[in-house]
């Protein structure tokens, strides 16, 4: 146990300390149990540049572009960033997309999935037991060859290209120059931190995640190659910390249930098959969308596409009522789900069997 703790300290540090900003986050003005959601602030920086049309979730979050910039920071000062892609670029654009669509089915990310196990929402236990099976799914892909081709060494700029182009938004959203960016007055949209305080936020999970490797999807995938718990050891901790911050702050009104919960509904279906369709197409990405930020920030235009990906994807959900609310998922995202399912078993074979006839 002495040397798992001696291996593994940092990245049980980053869960800690990602716990403890979440909870300061949701303190200080962020939704209930969503101080942290890559898939959520995606969705309301889509809302922010106009790319959809739901006035509750509209603000240009500066935790993306802190975590992006963080990431960006530690790799040029531990000489790993360089700039990469060419990783089937198109597919990658449309796996973000349906990552989207499941993480919006079920009204979170990966990591606000277990920050809101760990403030007592039971039906992120659903969706965690979906995201398993997702990643089991994904796994077998694995196994079996899948690939999505390797990636290319590119110039700097060009790795650098969407992390700055995102600081440029920022400022120009904080600054209010063009006048152009929306922010919501109600719902989501309008509850959040202090810019700056969002801002040194995301900066600090940047730059953890990129020296600890932090990723949902790949510690499970891990786990169920390898028998290596290290980077799952990681949300260990993160659902620990909110589990006992959360206790400390709502005292006896805490209580693990699945009604009554913040931004969330009680759908246990389509919660777990949301964040199923989730968990596969993260594995064929290499990493669930906290990991796509940190590797974009690393200089990875390949996930810098797949979070413009997601971007368009939390657009589409919102344009054609895709997104659930806390009344439940809509008819059209149940198609939607089923429609990225169809799309995950086409793009899962077609890049596992491809494969093989190459190698033959």
């Amino acid at each position: 146990m002495k040397n798992f703790f001696r291996r593994n300290w940092l990245i049980l540090t980053t869960g800690f300390v990602i716990g403890v900003i979440a909870l300061a986050l949701g303190a200080l003005g962020n939704p209930g149990n969503m101080g942290f959601c890559v898939a959520c602030f995606l969705r309301d920086i889509a809302g922010s540049l106009g790319l959809h049309s739901s006035a509750n979730v509209q603000y240009f979050r500066p935790e993306i572009v802190g975590i992006l910039l963080g990431s960006m920071i530690a790799a040029l000062a531990f000489r790993e960033f360089r700039g990469k892609a060419g990783s089937s670029p198109i597919l990658r654009f449309i796996l973000g997309a349906f990552v989207a669509v499941g993480a919006l089915m079920f009204l979170g990310c990966p990591l606000r999935m277990i920050i809101r196990l760990g403030s007592g929402d039971l039906n992120a236990l659903v969706g965690l037991l979906g995201f398993f099976a997702g990643i089991l799914v994904g796994v077998a892909f694995l196994k079996k060859g899948f690939t999505l081709k390797r990636a290319y060494e590119q110039s700097r700029v060009e790795g650098a290209a969407f992390p700055l182009a995102m600081l440029v938004l920022f400022i120009l959203s904080v600054s209010g120059i063009f006048g152009t960016f929306l922010s919501s007055e109600e719902g989501p949209g309008s509850l959040h931190a202090f810019w700056a305080v969002s801002l040194a936020a995301g900066l600090a999970v940047g730059f953890l995640c990129q020296r600890s490797r932090m990723c949902m999807a790949g510690g499970l995938r891990d786990v169920v190659l390898f028998k290596d718990f290290s980077l799952i050891s990681g949300f260990a901790v993160l659902f620990l910390t909110i589990l006992v911050g959360s206790l400390i702050m709502k005292g006896s009104e805490f209580s693990f249930s699945f009604a009554g919960q913040p931004i969330a509904h009680t759908d246990g279906l389509w919660n777990f098959l949301g964040m199923a369709l989730t968990g596969w197409l993260s594995i064929l990405l290499g990493g669930c969308p906290l990991r796509q930020l940190i590797l974009a920030g690393e200089g990875n235009s390949d996930s810098a596409v797949t979070v413009l990906g997601m971007i368009c994807g939390a657009a589409f959900s919102h344009n054609w009522g895709l997104a659930s609310s806390a009344e439940g998922p809509t008819a059209n995202g149940k198609v939607a789900v089923v429609v990225g399912f169809a799309v995950a078993v086409l793009i899962s074979v077609v890049c596992t069997f491809a494969k093989k006839k190459e190698d033959n």
